[in-house]
C-alpha cells in the first residue's frame, strides 16, 4: 500500500510541470523574464550611465551575464548599490581581473560612492591579498579618477605615528579579535612567536584599520569579502565573521553581501562563505 501511495504522488509530482502549461503559466513565464530584463536595464542605465549594449562577438553570454547581476542579483539581500560596489570592487581587485575594474569604478563614483572610499577600500586588501595586487588596483582607480577630474593623489587618510604603531593597532584589534593570534603563534621557535603577532598588529591594524575615509563597518565586510574571493580561506573567514559582528554587520548582510559575490568568484566559494557565516554562532 505504501508502494502504491509513494507511485501515485511521485506521478502527481512529475505531471504536476505538464499540467501547469497552460497559456497563463506561459504568458507569466514571459512576464518575469520581461521583468527581470527591465530590472537589468534599469539598473544598468544607474550604474554606468549608459543603456545596456549587445556584444557583437558573444552576445548570448553577455545577455546572460547582465540578468543575472543587474536583473537578479542586485535585488537580492539587504545592500544598497554603493554597498555592493565597493563589494564588486573588492572582488575586481582582489582576483586581479583589472580591465572590469575600470567601469566599476565608474559605477561606484556614479551612484555615490566617495573616491576616497574606493581608495581605502583598495588600501585594505594589502595585509589580505598583498601589495602587488593593490598597486595594480590602484593605477586603474587612480586612472578613472584623473579622467573624471579627480585630483590625484587623494588627501591622506593616516592618523598614526611610527611611534604609536603598535599601540593604535592594539586597540583596533583588542576589541574584535583579542589576542588570538599571540597565543596561537606563541610556541613558534625562537623570537618568532613575538614578532609575526607583532607585525601584524602593526601592520595590518595599526597601518591600515586605524585609517579615516571608511567606517569599521564596511572595512571588515570588505576584508571580509577578500577572504572569500581568495579561497581557502576558512579558518580566517570564521574569525571575521565573528569580527563583522561584532561592529555591527548581521548574518543576513554577510550572506547578502556573498550573493553580490557569487558572479565574480563563482558559487563554490560563494556557498562555503556561506557555511563559514552559517557555523559561526554570535558572541
Amino acid at each position: 500500500m505504501k508502494h502504491i501511495i509513494f507511485m501515485c504522488t511521485f506521478l502527481a509530482l512529475s505531471l504536476s510541470p505538464v499540467v501547469a502549461q497552460t497559456p497563463a503559466s506561459t504568458q507569466n513565464k514571459k512576464t518575469m523574464e520581461n521583468s527581470r530584463t527591465q530590472r537589468a536595464a534599469k539598473k544598468y542605465k544607474e550604474l554606468f550611465a549608459q543603456d545596456i549594449t549587445a556584444s557583437k562577438t558573444d552576445p548570448e553570454l553577455l545577455t546572460i551575464l547582465q540578468s543575472v547581476i543587474f536583473g537578479e542579483v542586485f535585488y537580492i539581500g539587504n545592500l544598497d548599490d554603493k554597498t555592493r560596489e565597493l563589494i564588486t570592487i573588492t572582488a575586481l581587485a582582489t582576483n586581479q581581473t583589472l580591465p572590469q575594474l575600470t567601469p566599476h569604478t565608474n559605477a561606484a563614483l556614479n551612484v555615490g560612492v566617495k573616491p576616497i572610499e574606493i581608495r581605502e577600500v583598495i588600501y585594505q586588501c594589502a595585509p589580505f591579498i598583498g601589495f602587488p595586487k593593490v598597486l595594480n588596483a590602484l593605477e586603474v582607480i587612480n586612472k578613472v579618477f584623473e579622467q573624471r577630474g579627480i585630483k590625484v593623489p587623494l588627501e591622506t587618510q593616516r592618523t598614526i605615528t611610527e611611534a604609536d604603531r603598535l599601540e593604535k593597532g592594539l586597540e583596533k584589534q583588542g576589541p574584535l579579535y583579542g589576542d588570538g593570534i599571540k597565543r596561537s603563534m606563541q610556541d613558534l621557535p625562537g623570537n618568532l612567536g613575538t614578532a609575526i603577532p607583532t607585525l601584524l598588529t602593526e601592520s595590518c591594524f595599526g597601518d591600515f584599520y586605524t585609517r579615516k575615509g571608511l567606517d569599521i563597518k564596511t572595512r571588515e565586510l570588505m576584508i571580509f569579502c577578500a577572504l572569500a574571493t581568495l579561497g581557502g580561506t576558512e579558518r580566517q573567514m570564521s574569525s571575521h565573521v565573528s569580527g563583522n559582528m561584532k561592529v555591527g554587520n548581521d548574518k543576513e548582510t554577510l550572506i547578502s553581501a556573498m550573493v553580490q559575490l557569487y558572479p565574480y568568484v563563482g558559487f563554490p566559494r560563494a556557498a562555503n562563505a556561506m557555511y563559514t557565516i552559517k557555523e559561526v554562532k554570535a558572541d
